[in-house]
């Protein structure tokens, strides 16, 4: 007996579990993993509270978080709003682009810095790319507007396909099937 109880002793012996604390250097604790995730998220929500439990806050404040949610929507919104009206009117478009077009290099810079400053982690050679491509949309201008007006032509008064203009005539089997249904 006292075989057993030595060796249960060293297994299970001075409050110790010596399996479970084998098996958690494989896997995790379940029970404790889950309490380390309810403090953790506990803490992010106390954090959360702090932040927006300022019972004192000015109407400047208010405005001034209120406009720095602004820029970054009204940029995306009005880009989206320039795809929009290059494909509505692409001359009233074109021609707003060819006003971009002779605003000076360097204002161009500084606008690029502004905005990179403003939204961080931005770099001027971006700005520069983004003239860059500006200039080569602008150069295809001319040919956007020869495609539109060559789209207009086709009007409803212009020549279309016939069923007897598209219907193969060398393919011996198709004829056959033709002949057969008719």
């Amino acid at each position: 007996m006292g075989l057993i109880t030595n060796i249960m002793g060293l297994l299970f012996g001075n409050n110790r579990n010596v399996l479970i604390e084998t098996a958690q250097v494989f896997r995790e604790n379940a029970e404790n993993a889950s309490a380390r995730a309810s403090d953790i998220q506990t803490e992010a929500l106390r954090q959360f509270a702090t932040e927006f439990s300022h019972p004192r806050r000015s109407w400047f404040d208010v405005m001034i978080d209120g406009m720095n949610r602004l820029p970054r929507p009204m940029m995306a919104l009005g880009t989206l709003a320039l795809i929009g009206a290059s494909m509505a009117d692409p001359i009233w478009f074109a021609s707003r682009m060819q006003g971009l077009a002779l605003v000076p290099e360097p204002l161009w810079w500084l606008m690029g810095a502004i905005v990179s400053f403003y939204f961080g982690a931005r770099h001027q050679a971006k700005g520069q790319e983004f003239q860059q491509s500006v200039t080569d949309t602008m150069a295809r201008t001319g040919q956007v507007t020869r495609n539109i007006q060559a789209i207009k032509g086709l009007a409803p008064d212009a020549p279309t396909l016939t069923k007897s203009a598209i219907l193969p005539t060398e393919n011996a089997a198709l004829l056959d099937w033709q002949g057969k249904h008719g």
